[in-house]
């Protein structure tokens, strides 16, 4: 498997919108507002937008491409993404999360991200299904060696993990109908 940098989700994020089309840090601060495209799913705040920014330019991923002037403020710093930068996301975007806990935010927000690509989801439910199909075998296994508060907690996370799978069952669903039906 060929090894991702180390980013943080708000990166992630940051970098996969930039990779669509050189923007500047206002226009993906809006996508990521509460109320933006991508906030509705993970919110990143406008200051976090800004440090990723600059954190993927001195990783090299993406680069300044020019400048432009601002509407009331100052001149804004467009950014594109590199070659290895658009290639890191489109790696990202088809990885599976390991974590069950991270459905409900990384997982999202690819779901989002695949779909204002244009590209559908099934690949990557297929993976996360895998993926969590896994933990699911694991878990049960723990459940029937626990006993106690163990095995509670171990029924708590074996229920969780399950109602992931039913949500990607679901989402499967939705992509899988002729369009028009959703």
């Amino acid at each position: 498997m060929i090894e991702l940098p180390q980013l943080s989700l708000a990166e992630w994020i940051v970098l996969a919108l930039i990779a669509e089309q050189p923007r500047h840090g206002f226009a993906i601060a809006a996508l990521t507002a509460h109320t933006g495209e991508i906030g509705r799913a993970w919110h990143v705040p406008r200051p976090i937008v800004y440090r990723a920014a600059a954190r993927l330019t001195e990783r090299g991923l993406v680069a300044l491409e020019s400048t432009e002037r601002g509407g009331r403020g100052p001149q804004r710093s467009v950014l594109a993404a590199t070659v290895d930068g658009s290639k890191a996301v489109r790696l990202w975007l088809g990885r599976p999360v390991v974590y069950v806990r991270d459905g409900r935010s990384e997982l999202l927000v690819k779901l989002a991200l695949l779909e204002r690509r244009g590209r559908g989801p099934l690949r990557l439910i297929a993976a996360q299904r895998t993926a969590f199909a896994r933990v699911e075998a694991a878990l049960n296994q723990q459940q029937d060696a626990e006993d106690g508060f163990g095995r509670v907690l171990a029924s708590w996370r074996v229920e969780t993990v399950r109602a992931a799978l039913r949500f990607l069952d679901d989402v499967q669903a939705q992509y899988e109908r002729p369009v028009g039906v959703r």
